[in-house]
């Protein structure tokens, strides 16, 4: 007879046999299995729904609490047999060594990625009778075909998750390596130490010099920076056919261009940062003056864009006094998104009428640049920031918290439906074009270069210097009539 013991925290039980009831209506929860083979259930509280693993309820119920670092697993690999007695508690390592022996240790395809009539694709390739790889032969949709562009790459999965090796464009060293990766797998899987491999000539692949060069990125560098070098790497990844660091030549920073314009469809700027990331990335390794500047990718230098008074007026005039105060506060600090989502009260000065960008430890923030700066605010700015201070929650330090006391994430999309509300284009408002608006009125009104690049927070003139935007004031109209009165 099945033992029901509670659900901590919801009106349900599991039994010993691997079944969910609600113990208000006494029904059975039917299990849904998901894409890994494993059952769940949807648990109801309080108007909330959660998804559990059948499994790790049962090992919840009648196993106890797990220890660090340990999950519940099958002993018998089934994962549809959630019988208490079939459960125990592992280490992830533990767990993925006896998944990987009862599969029959682990597997590396090889692949190749060639042109078909629905794209690039990674295809499967074709072996002779004997075992052997045949040259640029692979399967497209079952069939065999000639391709003799593109490289071989190797497949494999780490922890539910695939990994793609390039080998390069040689079938029998592509196959040799095959062979040697799937041995080092098993090695490794036995508790046996292997040693990376390094090719005939000493020189590291390009795979594990990237993999290298972000893990490194990840502990120095913010998420931003480092999302934006992990994209750019893979894509490099995807479409240099070389596998080794040294053996990059000049046609392959050309073609990694052509790709990402191409096949990518990026934007000129998005293709000229994604091409300076893989030129710092090489020069770290130590791979310099394979091009010339005339190779860098180029791009035209857009005008910067800056909101008109009557724009704003519109805009303005359709915010709650909220939304009014925090655009307001964009448009007249020139900060940041995120300096502005980490602003605290200790940073507001009312007295003097400044405020200041300065790190946030607590929350894991630093300034861009890791430069700390103030900044003066107006009068107007002031007086509602003291409205806003009087009403808010005194135990919450930052300025525009969310309910839950965390940075606000969506000023972005609540600018957007402000502007459909106005009737204006949503497209045509972002952000940063307070910033760029910030910056050229401080301009036109007399504030000298250096100080406003001091406001913004920017390391050179330079970068100051865009947000020079032409004036069509007045005043400038009158000098233009005057030198061809």
């Amino acid at each position: 007879m099945a033992e029901w013991r509670d659900v901590s925290g919801y009106v349900y039980q599991v039994s010993d046999e691997g079944q969910v009831r609600n113990t208000h209506t006494n029904k059975i929860l039917q299990p849904v299995k998901m894409k890994n083979g494993r059952l769940h259930v949807t648990l109801s509280s309080d108007g909330f729904q959660r998804k559990c693993t059948v499994h790790s309820l049962v090992a919840a119920a009648f196993l106890g609490m797990r220890g660090p670092g340990q999950e519940a697993a099958h002993k018998d690999g089934d994962y549809t047999h959630n019988h208490a007695s079939n459960l125990e508690y592992l280490t992830r390592q533990e767990n993925q060594k006896r998944f990987v022996m009862r599969s029959g240790g682990y597997s590396v395809h090889l692949t190749k990625r060639v042109q078909t009539a629905d794209g690039l694709r990674y295809c499967a390739v074709a072996q002779s009778a004997n075992g052997r790889v045949k040259p640029d032969v692979v399967l497209v949709s079952g069939k065999e075909e000639r391709h003799p562009e593109g490289a071989y790459y190797l497949e494999w999965r780490e922890h539910n998750k695939r990994v793609r090796l390039s080998v390069g464009k040689d079938a029998a060293d592509a196959s040799g390596r095959r062979q040697r990766k799937e041995a080092e797998l098993h090695a490794l899987n036995n508790g046996v130490a292997v040693v990376p491999e390094i090719g005939d000539n000493g020189h590291r692949s390009v795979a594990a010099a990237v993999a290298e060069y972000l893990e490194e990125t990840k502990l120095s560098k913010k998420p931003k920076t480092f999302a934006a070098y992990g994209t750019a790497l893979a894509y490099f990844v995807d479409c240099c056919p070389k596998l080794y660091l040294q053996d990059i030549e000049r046609k392959d920073l050309l073609k990694f261009c052509a790709f990402l314009r191409d096949e990518k469809q990026q934007a000129p700027r998005s293709v000229y940062n994604k091409f300076e990331n893989l030129m710092t990335f090489l020069k770290a390794n130590g791979i310099r003056g394979l091009v010339n500047k005339n190779d860098w990718p180029r791009f035209v230098e857009e005008e910067p864009e800056v909101y008109e008074k009557e724009e704003l007026d519109t805009l303005f005039a359709k915010c709650s006094s909220d939304e009014r105060l925090w655009y307001e506060f964009f448009l007249m600090t020139g900060m940041r998104e995120q300096e502005v989502m980490h602003t605290y009260w200790t940073d507001v000065n009312l007295t003097s009428h400044a405020v200041r960008v300065s790190h946030k430890p607590d929350l894991g923030w630093t300034p861009k640049a890791y430069k700390e700066r103030e900044i003066p605010i107006p009068a107007k700015l002031v007086k509602s920031l003291k409205a806003l201070k009087a009403k808010s929650d005194k135990t919450c330090s930052l300025v525009f918290p969310t309910t839950g006391c965390n940075p606000k994430l969506d000023f972005l999309d609540c600018l957007k439906a402000v502007a459909e509300r106005a009737e204006l284009n949503p497209d045509g408002f972002w952000l940063h074009k307070f910033r760029a608006t910030f910056a050229t009125w401080s301009l036109w009104a007399g504030v000298d270069l250096r100080t406003v690049q001091q406001w913004l927070g920017h390391s050179d003139m330079e970068s100051t210097m865009r947000y020079l935007k032409p004036s069509r004031s007045q005043q400038v109209r009158e000098k233009v009539n005057e030198i061809f009165a």
